[in-house]
């Protein structure tokens, strides 16, 4: 990588609220899904495992993070989400299989854009508040 690019991901990352973490954790995630799922297209295996490995470790921590004493319910059916699509993911490793690949984008596609709306949403409404 790039040393520029690089230390931009650094300040980018120690200047981003946490919303914005998440919302950049999730694209992320979908770069490698995405990418991964090209590359099973093409049958380059080696190259899709590398990226269904980096994404099996974003679900990962995002399920490790889940705070169940904040949102008990929230986090219930978030930890259902997470395990599902970590489940894909090996699957597609283990596999071969882009239908994986596919229901992991489905089924966390709707996630990504609730976050994608509300982390703006909500930095304007502190931001707001500030104000008053």
């Amino acid at each position: 990588m790039h040393p520029a690019v690089s230390r931009y991901q650094q300040v980018r990352a120690s200047t981003s609220s946490p919303g914005e973490l998440l919302v950049a954790l999730y694209d992320g995630l979908f770069r490698f899904l995405k990418g991964a799922r090209v590359h099973l297209e093409r049958g380059e295996r080696a190259r899709a495992a590398e990226l269904l490995s980096k994404a099996y470790a974003v679900v990962s921590e995002l399920y490790i993070a889940l705070d169940h004493s904040a949102h008990p319910e929230l986090c219930a059916n978030l930890e259902g989400v997470y395990g599902f699509a970590m489940d894909r993911i090996m699957q597609a490793n283990q596999q071969g299989s882009v239908d994986a690949v596919d229901d992991t984008l489905r089924v966390l596609t709707p996630l990504r854009e609730a976050w994608k709306l509300a982390v703006p949403k909500a930095a304007a409404e502190m931001a707001a508040e500030r104000g008053r």
